[in-house]
């Protein structure tokens, strides 16, 4: 697999990584053992970057990764997130907390859960709009000198608050969502991340399933299945984005690759700082994706596609109104 660099503080990881939610919560039941050989395939495929929360369980996916990388942890790159309020081992809803206290005792049990020593590169999950962000970004430069965090990055934040963290320490990445299906970067934080030197780690960049093509209506998936509650997969939004969708299914057939290869594919050729972080539990799924490295689309290819799925096309927001309402735009 082809490398890439995030930032300019020397984190080099390769072009397709892995995001493990998925394998602990939010698409149906997992199961462990597959899961675990799904994360050392992706190292024996050169795949080294892989991204879990605190909140993805909520542990029960640090505790996973720790187990499957404790004997290889040399070998991987480990990204997680910190800034949502735990009480009894349960999230508290969407609230944050990213006191420099509170981050300092999340990070610990990152530590101990990952089986590590230290993090690659840590996020906040979540603006928390109580904390000034320069806050969050001191702390982490903090643990980054104590050697217990190597590379600062944020999920979901806007512009400016951007650009306030990364004055105070280097921003190496930002975690957004990004893809054919979600193009709401491109007006506003693309050009800053240009700017800035920072890479971007898109997640979802299969439209939650959609542009992998194997998708079902809401109401057809099972109970505890985030898609349930996506807009974007209910009655006639669906309708609208089977149709959206087709040019990404056509330009598949055409090269005879998958429509997630060409999804992803898209995502590679949009600048050598993207790092998608497609998700699955499935070993058979992680070799399609990965294999996108190697696809190459032409001019015209990237013309059509970005024509097609021009942004305000799909229909339906990307989350529930009350997740909106947690992102920093």
């Amino acid at each position: 697999m082809s490398k890439r660099r995030l930032g300019n503080q020397g984190l080099e990881v390769g072009a397709v990584a892995l995001g493990c939610m998925g394998m602990s919560q939010s698409y149906g039941p997992a199961d462990e053992a597959e899961s675990i050989a799904t994360l050392h395939r992706a190292v024996e495929l050169g795949c080294n970057f892989f991204d879990t929360a605190e909140g993805y369980g909520p542990y029960t996916n640090e505790e996973l990764l720790g187990r499957a990388f404790k004997d290889r942890r040399d070998s991987v790159i480990l990204a997680t997130k910190v800034g949502f309020r735990f009480e009894n081992g349960r999230q508290v809803g969407a609230e944050t907390d990213s006191r420099p206290e509170a981050v300092r005792a999340a990070v610990e049990g990152c530590l101990q859960r990952l089986q590590t020593d230290h993090i690659d590169l840590l996020y906040q999950h979540r603006l928390d709009r109580k904390v000034p962000i320069e806050e969050f970004a001191g702390v982490v430069g903090d643990l980054v000198r104590e050697g217990k965090v190597r590379y600062l990055g944020f999920s979901e934040i806007g512009a400016a608050n951007l650009r306030r963290a990364h004055a105070v320490h280097p921003v190496s990445a930002l975690q957004s969502e990004y893809s054919l299906w979600e193009r709401n970067l491109e007006p506003d934080i693309m050009p800053v991340l240009e700017e800035l030197g920072i890479g971007l780690v898109p997640f979802c960049p299969l439209g939650r399933g959609f542009l992998a093509g194997s998708v079902m209506r809401a109401e057809d998936y099972p109970e505890g299945d985030t898609r349930r509650i996506d807009p974007r997969y209910q009655g006639e939004n669906y309708d609208a984005n089977v149709k959206a969708a087709r040019i990404v299914f056509d330009m598949a057939e055409a090269k005879s690759v998958k429509p997630g290869q060409i999804a992803l594919a898209w995502l590679l050729h949009k600048g050598d700082h993207i790092v998608p972080i497609p998700g699955t539990k499935r070993r058979t799924h992680l070799e399609d994706n990965l294999a996108a490295d190697a696809i190459r689309l032409t001019a015209d290819d990237m013309r059509a596609l970005d024509d097609a799925l021009v942004a305000g096309t799909v229909a339906g927001n990307r989350y529930p109104d009350f997740v909106m309402a947690t992102i920093d735009r």
